[in-house]
């Protein structure tokens, strides 16, 4: 947001109003409960196997100043997560790729966005012959979270799609953060992503 020009010394109205409605819709990203139901249709229609887990930040509050419990799994959230593991062990091996999908700082970007990738990434791993776990669907996550849900569910690839940090331009970005076995613990540095999606 440059050369904008100006009326006398302050910005013309016209950038002066966008630069308002962008701001309002990045505090309006950010602070958008992910719409469960909406989603959970929209994958039940794919026909993809899913399951619900959600972060030890268990409202929008609390995820905001606390990052920290962002990266952590509730108690109830591990526990959904083992038992899946346990019915799956009967020759089960360890599964090629996990797809999360986590609200982060934009859960409108997960609405928009994840359900079509989603679908079009699992056919695509299929086709390589790779074993998918059900997808992850997390509120309450930041990026570090898919990698206890991926050690969990013993999984070779983690691939995180989370809603991105809202900028003054894109309020329904995603990004893509996929780390090759990824357990608690990981650091940034073990990740590769793809933004602005």
């Amino acid at each position: 947001r440059i050369a904008l020009g100006r009326t006398g010394g302050s910005l013309p109205t016209r950038p002066l109003l966008e630069f308002q409605l962008a701001h309002a819709q990045a505090k309006d990203a950010v602070l958008k409960p992910l719409d469960l139901e909406m989603l959970s249709q929209q994958l039940q229609q794919q026909q993809i196997t899913f399951v619900q887990v959600s972060s030890c930040a268990l409202d929008k509050d609390t995820y905001l100043k606390r990052p920290d419990l962002g990266r952590e799994l509730s108690e109830a959230s591990r526990q959904i997560l083992k038992t899946i593991t346990m019915q799956s062990e009967t020759g089960q091996q360890p599964y090629d790729v996990l797809i999360v999908a986590g609200d982060g700082l934009s859960a409108r970007a997960i609405e928009d966005n994840a359900v079509s990738l989603i679908a079009k990434l699992q056919a695509a791993c299929v086709q390589q012959g790779w074993t998918v776990a059900p997808v992850v669907i997390a509120t309450g996550s930041r990026v570090a979270l898919g990698d206890e849900i991926a050690q969990i569910l013993q999984a070779k690839m983690l691939v995180m799609l989370i809603g991105e940090r809202p900028g003054l331009s894109s309020p329904d970005s995603m990004g893509i953060y996929y780390t090759w076995q990824a357990q608690k613990g990981c650091h940034d540095a073990m990740r590769n992503c793809i933004s602005n999606v």
